[in-house]
This record gives structure tokens, sequence and C-alpha cells, in this order.
């Protein structure tokens, strides 16, 4: 595959961790036509490494130029689907990294618009290049295994922490991937998966996921950054042999195949054979560079990748399932079914014991519901909401999902939290501006909308009949009485506002404002995302030339 040329049409989406990766094997293969990502200091980070090659900030250049044919995604997950759906349309190849997307339902349909288009659409599944996982792949459709019984996957380090997605969907795609590939590239009938999150709360540092399959194979997959010696480890359990795939190893030593481990006695007993290990012969190949080349081919030839978005899609819908379950502490899950996805999954949620949850309300799954709150008729809570301790939600309150509220806290109606939200404990909403004990007002509730992301911090006071703009942060105890702008810092009594922060929660370097004529920008110093203050008007600098109501709507698509 090596010896092949290809046309030099091709643009690589985000030039950063993983990218710089994509960028090299492209450019070796004489195919990389442009490098775009919104961070101009990257971008001249490759000038004098690839001299030859267009660098832009404008992900709009790259879908306009009719020289660029193929375009490889190595952006965040949660970008995947806007950019590939807006390739698609533009008509060009794509090859999107891990995974597909965040949800199958967009998955679904990339697949449908590349298959209306006649396009290429190819997911980085990287093991599946790995020249021990196809061997491995040989052994077991010869038969040198036996029947297929049993499939194990340790991927495990120190390091590599994330804060935007979890161990499960950093980690485990690749694995889920080709144990799909080993059971026959069918679904598994149910799934269970565990975890816990010890660095940062609701993102899981360690998982553990079962999948048991129709024909009685099962497997598991143990993934976590907090492991104190890197592992990257899959044993396949045949009736009449082992094969050990250990990419820690030198390449004579990768994988070692191991024959009639089990005997049987006249008596029907089995006995364990500890025979020697056998080093099984392999060619030597970077598969991140047979992965690239793959898909260079298949938008050559016009044939289908190895690993399309067919195979992508069922690998996301194992993640999904496993996710649903984790939210769920185990619960079993079939990825057959729409409720393994989150919806309408019975229990949908949790409630201890002495919550008091009204007949009428709608609690979406994977919500949990502590001690002595009370969810009234009519209130809207969405997925995977954490509700604390002495809490009320009372009708006609809407909670997107992930909404985070903390002890004590009463939610009152004519509140509206988008997804993402964190309510401080003991902090407090009104609904009515000059309430009278003497005098009914409940038809002058006013409404309180508190956008994507916001936080409220502890003992602050929201006077009601204001909108809370999105990624802002009230300060605690502050009395919050007139409109926020998204980002915007707030503290004191009555509130003011002290400067700005970013969506990852960190204080930008910047002035409140400046003058109309002035641009300043700042880096979030956790995220690397760029921030543009013009006048008194911030705004998130979009990925790859996006606009920011854009990214704002894909940061609100399914997670």
């Amino acid at each position: 595959m090596s010896d092949l040329s290809f046309s030099k049409n091709l643009a690589l989406i985000g030039a950063g961790r993983w990218g710089k990766n994509l960028a090299r094997n492209f450019y070796q293969l004489g195919a990389l036509h442009t490098l775009c990502d919104a961070r101009k200091e990257t971008l001249d980070s490759y000038q004098s490494i690839y001299p030859d090659v267009q660098l832009v900030t404008n992900y709009e250049e790259v879908l306009k130029n009719p020289a660029i044919t193929a375009v490889a995604i190595a952006s965040p997950a949660v970008l995947h689907y806007a950019l590939a759906k807006q390739a698609l349309l533009a008509g060009k190849d794509v090859f999107v990294e891990k995974p597909l997307c965040l949800d199958s339902s967009e998955g679904e349909e990339l697949i449908k618009l590349a298959e209306e288009k006649g396009l290429i659409l190819m997911v980085g599944h990287l093991l599946q290049f790995h020249p021990c996982i196809i061997r491995l792949q040989e052994l077991l459709g010869r038969g040198e295994l036996g029947k297929l019984h049993y499939i194990v996957s340790n991927r495990l380090n120190l390091g590599s922490i994330r804060t935007e997605e979890n161990a499960l969907w950093s980690f485990a795609p690749h694995d889920i991937s080709v144990i799909l590939s080993l059971a026959g590239h069918q679904l598994p009938n149910q799934i269970r998966c565990t975890g816990a999150d010890y660095l940062s709360k609701g993102v899981a540092d360690t998982t553990m996921t079962t999948m048991r399959f129709a024909n009685d194979v099962r497997a598991h997959i143990y993934v976590s950054w907090l492991h104190p010696f890197k592992e990257q480890k899959l044993v396949v359990i045949g009736s009449t042999g082992m094969a050990v795939f250990d990419d820690t190893k030198p390449w004579e030593e990768k994988l070692l195949l191991y024959r009639n481990h089990v005997t049987w006695t006249d008596g029907n007993i089995p006995q364990a054979n500890k025979n020697d290990a056998e080093k099984v012969a392999l060619t030597q190949a970077e598969p991140l560079q047979e992965e690239c080349t793959h898909f260079l081919k298949c938008c050559k030839e016009r044939i289908p990748p190895r690993t399309n978005g067919k195979e992508g899609l069922q690998v996301l819908k194992v993640l999904q399932a496993a996710q649903a379950s984790l939210n769920e502490d185990g619960a079993e899950k079939n990825p057959h079914l729409k409720n393994a996805l989150g919806e309408h999954s019975f229990p949908q949620f949790y409630a201890h014991p002495t919550a008091i949850i009204g007949s009428q309300a709608e609690i979406e799954a994977g919500t949990k519901i502590w001690h002595f709150s009370h969810i009234m008729d009519g209130a809207k809570i969405g997925q995977a909401c954490n509700i604390g301790q002495n809490v009320v939600v009372s009708p006609a309150v809407v909670l997107g999902k992930n909404v985070k509220v903390q002890n004590n806290v009463s939610i009152y109606t004519g509140v509206i939290c988008e997804d993402d939200v964190f309510l401080g404990p003991s902090m407090v909403f009104t609904n009515v501006i000059n309430p009278r004990s003497a005098v009914n007002r409940r038809g002058q509730y006013q409404t309180t909308t508190v956008r994507k992301g916001a936080t409220i911090g502890a003992n602050a006071t929201i006077v009601c009949g204001i909108e809370l703009g999105a990624y802002s942060f009230i300060g605690s105890g502050a009395v919050v009485t007139k409109n926020v702008p998204p980002f915007a810092l707030m503290v004191g009594n009555p509130a003011r506002q002290m400067g700005w922060m970013s969506r990852h929660g960190e204080k930008l370097d910047l002035p409140v404002s400046v003058s109309e004529d002035e641009v300043v920008e700042a880096t979030c110093p956790a995220t690397g995302e760029i921030y543009r203050l013009t006048g008194n008007r911030l705004e998130l600098i979009p990925a790859v030339g996006l606009e920011v109501d854009s990214l704002v709507n894909m940061l609100s698509a399914k997670e």
C-alpha cells in the first residue's frame, strides 16, 4: 500500500495533540494540501515543517476549495458530527477520528448522507490496522484457537487525563471495534458498565465494561488513566488455544499464541496445560500510516473502508449503551434497543426513599434525586441531572441535562435552566418582583433563564425576570438584579461584573471592557480555547472557523 501515489487533495481539521500525527502521515504520503486550526500559533508551528502546505483558520475556506476533495477530522469529539456533515454536504470524502460522533441517530444521518452522495466515510479505529490485530483475526478465522469463548482487554496508564470526556469514551472505542470484529461483527445483547470519578466530578477515570453476545461469547474492557504502569493488552481465549496481544512489548513479542491450553481426562475433567508460548511472526508496520494509506486508497479507488461509517456506528451504539449503564451504576443495557441509549429506560432515574416525586413530573434517564427533595407535578428534569438534598423543584420548572443542584435550593415556577448549569448550595431564586403575603400574585410569576453552562455560587440570590448568559459565573453571595452577559464573572451586592470566565471555569486575563475599536484576546489556561473581547462583548473564537452560534449548538448536542 505504501507504494501507491496519491493526489495532494486532503485537508486536516485540527492540528493539535493527535492531529500532528495525522499531519505527519498524510504529508509523507503526499496528500496533505491544507492544515486548518483555529489557533494561529499552532499553524505557525507547522510553517517550517510543511512549507508547501496551506495553513488556514477558517473551515469555510476548506469547504469552498475545489482542490480539496477529502477531509480528515481530528477535532474534539463534540464537533465530529457537525464538521463531518458540513464536509459531506460540500462533496468531500471524510475521515473522522473516533468516535464517529456522540449520538447514534447523528451517526445514522452521516452514513445516509455519505451513501446518498457516493462519498467515503471512514472512522479512525486505529487498532484495526495494527499488524497484530490483523494476524489475530486471521488466526481466529482459520480456527487455530477453536471456538471463541472470551475476550479480555486492559488499557491502563497514568496520564492522558481528560475533562471533556471520560475514560470510557477516550480509551475504549478502539478495543470495542476490535472485539466486535472478533465476535463476528455483531452487537452484544447485554452490556454492563461501572466506574468511578476520582479527579473530576462526573468524569469517570476508570470503567469496567462487560459484554455478552448471542453465541455466549463474552468480553470485558477495563480502562483507566489512574494506573501506576502502562498496560495495553488483549487476550483472546478459544476452546483449543489462547492468544495474547501486548502492545507494550517489542515487535517479536507483541503477539503470543498458547496452543492446547486445556486437555480432558478420561473422566471428562479439564486440566490446564502450561505450554510455552509461540511467537507469531509479523510484518512490522506503523498502524497509523496503514490507516491513513487505507483511507487515501479508498478515496482513490472508490472502495468501502474497513472501518466505514456502519462499523463506527456499531461502536457508537456500544459506547452509548455502556454510558447509559454507567449512569445507572451497572444496570443491564441492550444496544439493540433504544432504551439502552438512555431513552425511556426503566427505571429512568434514581430517587432516595425520602424524596417525594409528583406523578406528573417528567424526569429523564440517569438523573439522581437525593434525601428529602420534592419534585412537584409539572416539573421537567433532563437526563443525568443531580438533585441534592432538601431541594424543591416547582411546577413548570425546566432543567436541561446534566444540571447540578446542590443542597437546600428551591427552584420556583418560572425558572428555566439549560444544559450543564450548576446551582450552588443554598442559592436563591425568586419569581415575583413585589411579593406580599396578603396579595395573590400567582399570575405574575416572572421568567428567569439560566443559559447553558452557567454557574451560580453558594448563597447567591437571583432576582426574577432576568437572563444569565451562557457560561456566566455568579460568585458566592452575589445578588444579581439585571441581565448578565455570556462568560461574565459577577460578584457583590448588587452584583457587578469583575471579569470574564472561560467555558471551563477559568478566569481570563482580560479587562471588563475595551473601546469599541479595540480587540483583545485571551486564552483559557485549561483548554487553550481563545476568547476575543470587543467593547463589552466577549466571544469564543470557534474551533476551525465555525460561527459561535453553530459551536454552541453543537455543544448542546447529546453527549
